[in-house]
């Protein structure tokens, strides 16, 4: 009798320490949960694991601080990429803060023996643009389509194709292979189309009187307008061969947090790096000079999700917001934060 209770107390313990598996439901779930308790103000409404990092904008935070203090509701708008593999999830989408105002959120989640251990929160705080991403409506329907089995892509060609992508972005000067592209691609930034558009590029109403810094913006030069105008009514690949993505100097930090074969979907999180100066003046690749990019050094943070079959990206929709310059997204050492080097989800700090 004492050996069968000793051999339930031993199967009970060996059970209790093998990590218990998170499907896709699981993972997405922990989403709901997280946004949950973030609305609640209440870090403990959720299980998060003992040494549990979290962080937002790039800096490291207690849970409890910062956006989980003002928190108020979810959105309507809701993307996610989920990579059972790595037990990582990304939400991209839209919530509510204090004081009812829409705000563009990315959600990562790392998620261990039912326990999350990593949370990655990007919250870009322009109510214009949270409603553009909720007019949207839904995600592109391309996200969720999962590809038949034998035409899926490895993890690593995944990764391979966003790299690609990326690198391209670094000094963009038209003369390169753009062949990855899908001819249906389509790019969606903060909610705004910026391909294939039909329509004017949607215009933030100027800042109320007394907020916002100043209220006219230095003239942007004639030439880049036309340049910026045209780009907005061409492909993917008709963008990069243009050029005009030059001021962009260094794409760097770029890890790959989730990777979902199933689907085709992954997530990179990177930095670009506008310097200005003598960098915003540039040629395009018809020899036009122009002046573009921020008036000032500048970085954007950007998490980006992609659709990507038989090696073409088909959809991209993006958060992005500006961070000091030569920031990194905090979670890599300072050397890999500065490095073109690709990142994959396993290997995340």
């Amino acid at each position: 009798m004492k050996s069968l209770l000793a051999l339930l107390l031993l199967g009970a313990s060996l059970q209790a320490q093998t990590p218990r598996p998170c499907d896709r439901a699981c993972l997405e779930n922990f989403v709901d949960l997280y946004m949950e308790a973030l609305i609640a103000h209440k870090p403990a409404q959720v299980p998060l694991a003992a040494r549990v990092k979290n962080t937002e904008d790039g800096v490291r935070l207690e849970p409890g601080d910062g956006f989980w203090r003002t928190a108020q509701a979810k959105g309507s708008y809701r993307l996610f990429n989920t990579d059972v593999e790595a037990g990582q999830v990304v939400f991209l989408g839209t919530m509510r803060e204090v004081p009812s105002l829409p705000v563009i959120v990315a959600i990562r989640l790392k998620v261990v023996n039912r326990q999350i251990t990593e949370i990655e929160n990007f919250v870009v705080r322009d109510a214009f643009y949270a409603k553009q991403m909720e007019d949207l409506g839904r995600p592109g329907e391309v996200f969720a389509t999962a590809i038949p089995e034998a035409q899926r892509s490895t993890r690593e060609a995944l990764i391979l194709t966003a790299n690609t992508y990326l690198s391209a972005i670094q000094r963009n000067d038209g003369k390169g292979k753009y062949e990855f592209f899908a001819p249906d691609c389509n790019r969606f930034q903060n909610g705004a189309q910026t391909t294939n558009r039909t329509t004017p590029y949607p215009a933030p109403p100027p800042p109320p009187p007394g907020r916002g810094g100043a209220t006219t913006a230095p003239a942007i030069p004639e030439a880049t307008l036309k340049v910026m105008a045209d780009l907005l009514g061409m492909s993917c690949e008709a963008q990069f061969k243009v050029g005009y993505f030059n001021y962009v100097t260094r794409v760097r930090d770029r890890r790959f947090v989730a990777v979902d074969r199933e689907r085709g979907v992954l997530t990179a999180i990177w930095a670009a790096d506008q310097p200005s100066g003598k960098y915003a003046t540039f040629k395009l690749r018809d020899g036009r000079e122009i002046t573009a990019g921020p008036l000032k050094p500048e970085t954007l943070a950007i998490v980006e999700m992609f659709k990507i079959e038989g090696g073409k990206i088909r959809r991209i929709e993006a958060a992005q917001m500006t961070v000091p310059y030569g920031m990194i997204t905090g979670w890599s050492s300072w050397e890999d934060g500065m490095s073109a080097k690709p990142q994959d989800a396993r290997d995340a700090k």
